[in-house]
Formats: C-alpha cells, sequence, structure tokens
C-alpha cells in the first residue's frame, strides 16, 4: 500500500532521511510539509542518535518544484492571509536548515524550484544529479525570489545571480555548482547507493562530507562560464531599463535572447527583483535577507500581477498575462520601495534577525 504521508520518515543507522512525498505534485510544498519538517529537524536536533540529515523528493521528477501555488493564488484570489502564515513558517524552516547543527544532506535530483531551492540550497552538502533543474522562477508569475534565494544569487560569482534571478533560467548541475547553489555531481544511478551509504552502521565513523565525495564526479558541462562576459557587463547595470539596454547593443544572440525573456516577465517584479538582489548583498545573515523577503512577498501578495501571473502560466496556461502596470517605463521608484518598507499598522514583521533590517535604496539602484 502506497504511502500517503506528505513527509516520510525513516532512520538508517544514525541517518534521518526525510522525503517530500506528494510525487504527484512534484513535492510542492504545503504549510503541513513544513510544519512536519520542522518538527523533525527540532527532534534531530536534539536527539543524540541521529548523527545527519538526508532530504529527497519522491518520485523520479524532482526534489520539490515550490511552494503549493494554486493554493496561494486561491488565497490571494480571497483576499486571505494564509499564505502569509505559510512563508513565516517557511523562511523560518529555511533559516533552521542553514544553521543545523548536523550534516544535512540534500538530494537535488530534478526540478528544483523556488520553495524546493529554500529546503535544500542552505544546507550543508547539496547534492546534483545530471538531471538537476534549479531555479528561482518567481518573476514570470509576478512575484520575487524568496526563501534566502535572493541571498543565493547575490552571492553567485559576478552577474550570474542577477541574470537568473530576473530570467527565472533554470541551471543544471555544473552551473548551479558553479552558482554556489550546489557542492557536488553524484549521477543520478548511484544515488541508492549513496542513500544507502549514508545510512550504513559501519559508515558512521566516516565523515558525511567524505561518503558525499566517495561517489560525486564531474558534472556534465554547463553554460554560463563561457557566458559570463556578457552576462557580468550587462548585468553590472543599475536598472532594469539599463540592462535591457546592454542586453541589446552587445551583439551577442543569447544576450538579446536574455532581453526578450525579461519582456516576459512582470516589469514590477523585475525591479523589485533587481533591487532585492542588491539589497540582500548589503544585508550580513540570512535571516535579515529572510525578514526583508517576508516584507516584499507580503506586498507582492497583495498585488494584482501574482494572481494574474499565476493564471496566465499555471492555471490558464494561455501565456498572455496582463501585467500592472505594463511596462518598465510606468514602474517607478517609490512603488519598488515600498515593498521593502516596514509592514504596516496590524501587520507581524518575521523578525528573524536582532534589529532592523529596512536599508536605504541607493540611488539608482531601486530597480
Amino acid at each position: 500500500m502506497n504511502d500517503d504521508r506528505p513527509v516520510l520518515l525513516e532512520t538508517r543507522g544514525t541517518c534521518l532521511h526525510l522525503t517530500l512525498n506528494r510525487p504527484r505534485a512534484l513535492n510542492a510544498l504545503s504549510h503541513t510539509m513544513v510544519r512536519l519538517l520542522d518538527e523533525a529537524l527540532s527532534r534531530a536536533e536534539l536527539d543524540e542518535s541521529i548523527g545527519s540529515v538526508l532530504l529527497s523528493g519522491a518520485g523520479d521528477r524532482g526534489l520539490c518544484a515550490g511552494g503549493d501555488i494554486r493554493a496561494l493564488h486561491d488565497d490571494a484570489r480571497a483576499s486571505g492571509r494564509a499564505s502569509l502564515e505559510f512563508w513565516r513558517d517557511e523562511y523560518r524552516l529555511n533559516a533552521r536548515i542553514a544553521r543545523f547543527p548536523k550534516p544535512y544532506v540534500a538530494l537535488m535530483d530534478g526540478i528544483v524550484m523556488g520553495g524546493g531551492v529554500g529546503v535544500s540550497a542552505h544546507s550543508g552538502i547539496r547534492v546534483v544529479t545530471e538531471r538537476s533543474r534549479v531555479a528561482m522562477p518567481e518573476t514570470a508569475i509576478g512575484f520575487v525570489p524568496d526563501v534566502g534565494g535572493t541571498r543565493l544569487l547575490a552571492s553567485a560569482p559576478g552577474e550570474l545571480g542577477a541574470h537568473l534571478a530576473l530570467t527565472g533560467r533554470s541551471v543544471g548541475a555544473a552551473d548551479a555548482v558553479l552558482c554556489g547553489l550546489a557542492d557536488h555531481h553524484v549521477p543520478t544511478h548511484l544515488l541508492p547507493a549513496l542513500i544507502e551509504a549514508l545510512g550504513e552502521p559501519a559508515g558512521q565513523d566516516a565523515s558525511v562530507a567524505g561518503i558525499v565525495q566517495r561517489f560525486a564526479t564531474e558534472p556534465p558541462a554547463g553554460e554560463l562560464a563561457a557566458q559570463r562576459d556578457w552576462i557580468d557587463s550587462c548585468y553590472a547595470a543599475d536598472s532594469v531599463e539599463e540592462i535591457l539596454r546592454q542586453l541589446r547593443g552587445s551583439g551577442v544572440p543569447e544576450a538579446e535572447a536574455a532581453a526578450d525573456e525579461l519582456l516576459t516577465k512582470s516589469p514590477l517584479a523585475l525591479k523589485v527583483t533587481l533591487a532585492a538582489v542588491r539589497r540582500a548583498a548589503r544585508l550580513d545573515s540570512l535571516e535579515a535577507v529572510l525578514d526583508q523577503e517576508f516584507r516584499v512577498s507580503s506586498r507582492a501578495f497583495e498585488h494584482p500581477d501574482f494572481v494574474e501571473g499565476v493564471r496566465a502560466r499555471i492555471i490558464d496556461k494561455d501565456n498572455q498575462p496582463q501585467w500592472k502596470p505594463g511596462s518598465l517605463a510606468e514602474v517607478d521608484d517609490q512603488e519598488v520601495a515600498r515593498f521593502f518598507a516596514p509592514l504596516g499598522p496590524g501587520e507581524q514583521e518575521l523578525g528573524l534577525a536582532p534589529g532592523p533590517t529596512h536599508t536605504p535604496v541607493d540611488e539608482g539602484q531601486a530597480g
């Protein structure tokens, strides 16, 4: 009989194996799953018999495609608040994973997007495979990268993070490692043996990192390393408009394609995303970034672009979103700055970092 629990827990040796178990939904995270993961990690942290944690996804399509977008969409349409409580708990889980005191191995096999990045890319040992596709694709649905993604992308070499944040493109194993989203490549066919080795009592005296390293191989060649020149040059600009001008004027076909891609995204989401990544680079901790992202997500949730983006991309699939405003020129700096302002009366900040996380927008960096 199939086990329909959304998160499966199995202890093998000293390894606690957590499996996201919604394969038909590409293991999309629900609020229940976030709570179950947090509870499991809380217990594992205190349990002296647990030496490490392993995270994987059920099925063969991916670790996790992100949060349950349809549920978030329906909540936004109904002017609900459940999504904010989901994000509050999800972001706290992301911070817990990053600070988890025992080895935490994330198997980032297949599709790993949005919330899937949040439960994996903050861990200490991140494994990708030849079929991994890692992305923060939020701008396509009128949203902004979250789950600590703006910190991860801000830390990528050069302007690779700005490129991935704005376009929402997915990357394979080599590029995930290059961008600091993953550590090791293990071929898919070796994953069962890796999982078994992590749970073997005989391997308890070996370091978890050493066990993973035994199975690691060179990943298939990536694409981004060869594109660094035009990416670093074009995305260094201070505004989305200037980035587009640089992409158009570069004479590089791949840059032209990136410009075409940007013009399909929410203009407001693009400007807020650029500001969010630039601001994340100036914040001193993941907790401070998550506090900032909670403000941004709260504001994006209220904006009609989110509902419209999900409708066009996921529900109706007509790929014809009607963004408001409809052009970059109509998005002013004050509107962008509003996404980063402290939450108003009756709204509760995430409050993970001590002290204020509101940083002023540098001139020209509002988007």
